[in-house]
């Protein structure tokens, strides 16, 4: 649901004459603040990092910028509900990734819910309602990539966890390689003109951007590894992230849905119910 809210943030910092790159800076940088806080609240011990675990941080590093830079590229190049559909079909990338490098069972309930999940997204983004005509393939293979990059992002993420890494200490790090890696292509001067608009509103705005789009969300769905498989997670995200970004459209831009897009609400809520019951008996 948190995922869903970014496009708030990404429209305010956008209009506000923050370049993709930039904005991307303030949102992994600042989020370094409450990982901090998060670690020195748990376990300091979290801290301590082998060089073996070093090439996997770097992998999550190199998912999360991809990720961020492709979805914003698709957003800017292709209508939004496309792009929307484009990353949502990452969750077919973990089924057969995590097949294969898991050994993680693809089971008929879980390609059941899956699929449910996936045409629920379509609906609800309304991408059946639209003319595709003279939509660039640059932004068509940017939404794909982007939905790819989350899925090895997973991958690489569940396999920290196998070897004994928390997810604070995983995010932590990964956050700092991206944030030093994007400081020669940031823009200060428009941080600080933003900044000037009202400094105490902008920077807690700031502060919320990146806690609410980026920090929460990225630990909450790497926490979530640690109870249900790669492939369960994906789905509820896949379909969870549409669904609150179509909300939080219809309360603060008014952007209603159409009756195809609200039955996607429904069919979406009912795959997730249908996977919930499923790994609750599980467990």
């Amino acid at each position: 649901m948190m995922f869903g809210s970014s496009g708030i943030f990404v429209r305010t910092l956008t209009q506000n004459g923050i370049d993709p790159t930039t904005l991307l800076f303030l949102r992994f940088s600042i989020a370094i603040i409450p990982l901090l806080i998060a670690i020195l609240a748990t376990d300091k011990n979290l801290f301590k990092i082998d060089l073996k675990d070093i090439p996997l941080f770097l992998v999550c590093s190199l998912c999360i910028i991809g990720l961020n830079l492709c979805y914003n590229h698709s957003m800017n190049t292709v209508p939004l509900s496309l792009a929307a559909v484009l990353l949502s079909i990452a969750p077919i990338y973990v089924l057969i990734i995590a097949y294969f490098l898991f050994g993680e069972n693809i089971t008929s309930k879980k390609m059941i819910c899956m699929i449910l999940a996936i045409s629920g997204c379509i609906m609800m983004t309304g991408v059946l309602e639209i003319d595709l005509k003279n939509i660039p393939s640059l932004g068509i293979l940017s939404g794909i990539g982007a939905g790819l990059f989350w899925a090895v992002y997973l991958m690489a993420s569940k396999k920290s966890i196998e070897n004994g890494k928390h997810t604070f200490t995983i995010l932590f790090y990964s956050i700092i390689f991206i944030s030093i890696a994007l400081i020669p292509f940031s823009d200060f001067g428009e941080i600080s003109n933003f900044i000037s608009i009202n400094p105490m509103l902008t920077v807690i705005f700031l502060i919320l951007h990146s806690t609410f789009s980026f920090a929460l969300p990225y630990i909450l769905s790497t926490i979530s590894l640690n109870y249900m498989d790669s492939g369960t997670s994906s789905i509820f995200l896949s379909g969870a992230e549409p669904f609150a970004a179509l909300i939080f459209g219809l309360l603060i831009y008014s952007e209603v849905p159409t009756p195809l897009m609200f039955c996607g609400f429904i069919l979406t809520i009912i795959a997730m119910m249908m996977l919930s019951k499923t790994d609750s008996k599980t467990s």
